[in-house]
């Protein structure tokens, strides 16, 4: 049966959770099935007898793939053939193929199995810092300098560098001295993103996404487009530090913003504070949350969404709000029992199961307090 053709209005949603999975195991089996006859075809070279003059054409324009699938597939292929067991931990969930693809040039005899357990289940991030970890880059140079004028918003500023351990090509330069080291040179150095960057910019599409890539275990690159009005707070921020900073390194003077940027964060959000004010009595009938209440909850739940399903727990860690686990309306108090970290999609979940959607209809078991 296909899934088109599955009854999905006769489903409940504990077999819709468990078609899923059966689902998602058989794609992983397929894919594994898939990898195994890429690697055939590599090794007899059959791409040719197609018409194609390599595995990639191959993928890309008989078997229709897109080019970045191809290339996850084609490179963990070739890991596979080198270590077979990549094989066994595509199929069985533990890696994917990104974390496989990023993996690959760093596979030993003597590592492999060590590293495939490293980043069994872990994301795509997690798998690049552990990447940068057994093979750091070096620090990139902290470079800022003008972009080409868009089109709408007028000059733009780039900003690229190490966010921690980075030397300064600044160093030593006052505001109206250049802003290139001697000897660099923007053309030869700058990263292929870059040149993207300027060339979406000059006609009128939409720039990539800022990006921050581990170059060390603890280390990494920034890289992030600003317009002219960061840019001069960024050089105000500067002057006023060059009695700390006396080189205007911008990691240095990042990592000051970014401290006093959390400290007020939290203060407002987690009314976290060195000297906190009395609260008032968290039991009273009330929707509001005391700030002690606030402090120690965000402490227990460590920041992090605290709504379980089974064992697993929800990962996310912005758009925390403050949920009441026996609602307000039904007598809950604002008490650190009551109260539990929810991302927003988890506490608007949680009210649908309570209160119901529109008609009133909750599908799901209704909570143990109800």
């Amino acid at each position: 049966m296909t899934v088109a053709h599955l009854p999905f209005d006769t489903f409940t949603d504990d077999q819709l959770v468990l078609e899923v999975q059966r689902l998602v195991a058989c794609e992983r089996s397929a894919t594994s099935a898939l990898l195994r006859c890429l690697i055939e075809i590599d090794a007899r070279r059959l791409y040719l007898r197609e018409g194609c003059s390599s595995l990639f054409t191959y993928c890309t324009q008989v078997l229709h793939l897109a080019e970045g699938a191809a290339y996850n597939r084609i490179e963990t292929a070739r890991a596979a053939r080198r270590f077979p067991v990549v094989l066994d931990a595509i199929a069985d969930g533990s890696i994917t193929l990104t974390s496989a693809r990023l993996l690959a040039p760093h596979l030993t005899s003597e590592n492999h199995r060590d590293l495939l357990a490293a980043a069994r289940h872990r994301s795509k991030r997690e798998v690049e810092v552990l990447v940068a970890t057994i093979h750091p880059q070096p620090d990139a140079p902290t470079m800022l300098r003008r972009m080409p004028p868009d089109r709408e918003s007028g000059a733009g500023v780039a900003v690229q560098g190490a966010w921690v351990g980075e030397e300064s090509t600044l160093r030593g330069q006052s505001r109206g001295q250049s802003q290139e080291a001697p000897g660099f040179d923007l053309q030869s150095t700058a990263q292929p993103t870059q040149a993207r960057i300027m060339a979406s910019r000059l006609a009128g599409t939409a720039t990539p996404r800022a990006s921050a890539t581990a170059l060390s275990a603890s280390t990494y690159k920034l890289q992030v487009t600003i317009s002219r009005e960061t840019h001069d707070k960024l050089r105000r921020a500067q002057d006023l530090l060059r009695h700390a900073l006396p080189d205007g390194d911008l990691a240095a003077v990042l990592d000051r913003a970014m401290t006093v940027l959390l400290a007020d964060l939290e203060r407002r959000r987690c009314a976290a504070g060195a000297a906190p004010r009395p609260d008032r009595d968290a039991t009273a009938r009330t929707r509001h949350v005391p700030a002690a209440v606030k402090r120690a909850v965000w402490k227990r739940d460590e920041g992090r969404c605290a709504f379980r399903s089974g064992s697993s727990r929800c990962s996310e860690t912005s758009l925390l709000e403050f949920h009441h686990v026996e609602p307000h309306a039904m007598g809950g108090a604002a008490t650190v029992g009551n109260i539990e970290l929810r991302c927003r999609a988890h506490n608007q979940y949680e009210a649908v199961l309570f209160f119901g959607e529109g008609d009133g209809v909750v599908r799901e078991r209704a909570p143990s307090f109800f």
